[in-house]
């Protein structure tokens, strides 16, 4: 958590005395990363946008939001459009890779994105929470704490909270996995590869007892 600090320190005034109204603004999370509501993203704020250098826009949303939730300006900014609903048993966590693959894209050459679903509470900053997450090797709580000291009314609901807990054994072995060598990941293979076979081996067996003792019967 020091590392995603350091690496991504505001200035002391950036994080201000939060206000209501501040819940229908976007925030900056980290530099070039905004999180906020749907109508940070509204035809009428289209110079804001561009004021602040957005580039790319992830905009999440179910079906029955499209008539109201949609990507205003396709001929301005680049669009990831997901369809997430706001349910406590929705599988968000198969929208991280996608999302973070995004971002990553958007930040690599220089621009900056902003994540909204309808008001920037639950979806979207679960999957900024996520994001942290991941690519700063953080726990859950870490990366909330940084995202709400930027965005205080962020509440992701709570099947997502149990998802994102879960997910940091998902991206912690996939770091692991990343920092390993070639050997060391040979062996992983091998070891891998003798536990299948003797699951597989102790199903065959145990399915012969099973039809010898019907044959027994």
């Amino acid at each position: 958590f020091e590392n995603l600090r350091k690496l991504y320190e505001f200035p002391s005034s950036f994080v201000q005395d939060w206000l209501y109204p501040m819940r229908r603004e976007m925030q900056e999370i980290l530099p070039g990363l905004f999180l906020g509501p749907y109508s940070a993203a509204m035809k009428s704020k289209l110079s804001i946008l561009e004021k602040e250098g957005i580039t790319h826009i992830v905009c999440v949303r179910q079906d029955i939001e499209a008539n109201f939730i949609k990507p205003n300006f396709p001929l301005k900014f680049r669009y990831l459009v997901l369809d997430i609903a706001d349910n406590p048993v929705e599988n968000i966590i198969r929208y991280f890779p996608m999302t973070k693959e995004f971002i990553d894209g958007c930040l690599e050459t220089g621009g900056k994105v902003l994540v909204h679903g309808n008001a920037g509470i639950s979806r979207s900053a679960a999957l900024v929470i996520a994001y942290l997450m991941e690519t700063f090797g953080v726990k859950y709580r870490d990366a909330f704490n940084h995202v709400q000291e930027r965005r205080f009314c962020i509440n992701p609901n709570m099947g997502f909270v149990h998802q994102l807990q879960e997910y940091e054994a998902i991206y912690l072995a996939r770091l692991t996995i990343k920092m390993m060598s070639p050997i060391q990941l040979e062996i992983l293979v091998v070891i891998l590869t003798g536990s299948l076979k003797r699951t597989l081996e102790e199903d065959d067996d145990f399915g012969n007892m099973q039809v010898q003792a019907a044959q027994n019967g």
